[in-house]
């Protein structure tokens, strides 16, 4: 991230954008002089590249106006960014990622005797799903991911899809059973394990990380080892394929029927919350994605807001792979899907971005509206609009007043049409025609979707996060 800065302290432009930056677990360089410019911006690019951390890159504003030195002043800057660190970076650099030939030699053992075995990949080990599916083959593990790395092991017929709040009761019973769980590059936070319900009380549970302050950070593990994801599971897998006699592992015809006929949620049987006719109808949630998982093309890249709503879309509708999916929980602060979406959408020009947000979300970041029809995207933004703030309305559920978390009916729609969008509200699934016709074309205007749910009650997966809140 460039961001220009003002350093003089008395100026009334000044932020402490260091402190902004590391208060947000972000990481701060500086540009020092004209003459150490490129070099510094090559060691930003490393350090997000290779450590996978978020770099600020802040350019002072007295170092952008002063002459930039000529070809023959300018020092050397290594093409890659190479091994530079920025002399104000206070990073240090983490492990080369090759594990240590023992830690290889433990994890091959445990999955070579295991008879349940799960991986659960994270959002470190995105870059990892061929190794990771390769050593699922190796020793018959069942692949899951936490919900940032939604759809790595897409089309595998081994994949559980989520591990978490968001799991299907089939993934969740299967992890549960597990005897041996191994995260990749996963924190094993209370949300993908639901508060550790998940990990059996007989299983052993591995940790890989770059990070060795992570392992073990949100749950005691049995083994822990510093390591690249794709490293690690390269080399276990070899091991285990060099094995005599094959693992036992957690693969068979019954299981595999199970997942085809249950995994997905869009395929189990609910009780439809759709209640009145016309203008006073609201149509159940997982209705109205299971009909946009139809009407959308498959080749997408959605990005959830957070709110009792982000549920659905997310179990809901499917994407194709790990780069379809943008997971925007930083901080649990609503209000941030929306400026997400447009980042992938620049990112991934050749799919169709889809924003799912709730109503409360969708307002704060309304001024965003503007960005996409300035830009031109071809976006599909769909309003989850229960008129409340769900998660609020969902804590106060014992019986304490709503009046200060409903809202009266709001006209998304209508605002959407305002900022130059093509708009249609939803109260049943007959309302979702226009839709239709936008997915066929041209799209020449981006479509929000202002959809009048049904939520009689808070969403499923919220109430398995607020247990001990």
């Amino acid at each position: 991230m460039l961001a220009a800065e003002t350093t003089a302290e008395h100026s009334n432009f000044y932020v402490d954008q260091p402190g902004l930056a590391a208060g947000v677990g972000a990481h701060s360089i500086r540009v020092t002089s004209p003459d150490s410019a490129a070099a510094d911006a090559a060691g930003a690019y490393a350090l997000a590249r290779d450590d996978r951390r978020t770099v600020v890159l802040n350019l002072p504003l007295e170092i952008q106006s002063a002459p930039a030195p000529s070809d023959t002043e300018r020092p050397p800057a290594s093409g890659s960014g190479g091994q530079h660190r920025s002399p104000d970076s206070s990073a240090s650099p983490l492990p080369s990622g090759q594990p240590t030939t023992a830690d290889v030699a433990a994890l091959v053992q445990l999955l070579a005797a295991a008879e349940r075995p799960v991986i659960i990949a994270g959002r470190g080990a995105r870059h990892a799903g061929a190794e990771l599916a390769d050593l699922g083959d190796a020793c018959g593990a069942l692949l899951a991911t936490s919900a940032v790395a939604k759809g790595l092991f897409n089309p595998n017929p081994w994949s559980l899809d989520v591990s978490g709040g968001f799991a299907s009761p089939v993934a969740a019973e299967l992890i549960a059973d597990a005897d041996v769980i191994v995260g990749f590059g996963c924190a094993l936070n209370m949300w993908t394990t639901r508060h550790g319900r998940l990990i059996g009380t007989e299983a052993t549970l591995v940790q890989v990380d770059l990070d060795p302050g992570a392992i073990g950070a949100h749950r005691p593990v049995e083994h822990g080892i510093v390591g690249d994801s794709a490293l690690t599971a390269a080399a276990a897998a070899q091991a285990l394929w060099e094995l005599p006699e094959a693992p036992p592992g957690y693969r068979d015809h019954a299981i595999q029927q199970r997942l085809r006929d249950e995994l997905r949620w869009r395929d189990l049987p609910y009780d439809d919350w759709g209640d009145g006719v016309g203008e006073q109808a609201r149509i159940d949630p997982r209705t109205l994605t299971i009909a946009l998982d139809d009407i959308l093309p498959h080749q997408r890249i959605v990005a959830v807001d957070s709110g009792n709503f982000m549920g659905y879309p997310s179990a809901y509708l499917s994407v194709p792979d790990e780069n379809g999916f943008c997971f925007t929980q930083s901080f649990q602060s609503i209000g941030l899907g929306l400026a997400t979406a447009v980042g992938a959408a620049l990112a991934r020009p050749d799919r169709l971005p889809v924003a799912a947000l709730g109503d409360g979300g969708a307002l704060m970041a309304a001024a965003e509206l503007d960005t996409v029809r300035r830009l031109g995207l071809p976006m599909v933004v769909v309003v989850y609009n229960d008129d409340a703030y769900g998660a609020e309305v969902h804590h106060f559920r014992d019986g304490e007043p709503l009046d200060t978390v409903t809202f009266p009916d709001t006209d998304i729609a209508a605002i959407g049409a305002g900022y130059g969008f093509d708009a249609v509200t939803v109260h049943s699934l007959a309302d979702l025609e226009p839709v239709e016709r936008w997915v066929r074309g041209p799209r020449e205007r981006p479509l929000l979707i202002d959809a009048k749910i049904a939520a009689p009650q808070g969403a499923w997966w919220l109430e398995e996060a607020f247990r001990g809140h």
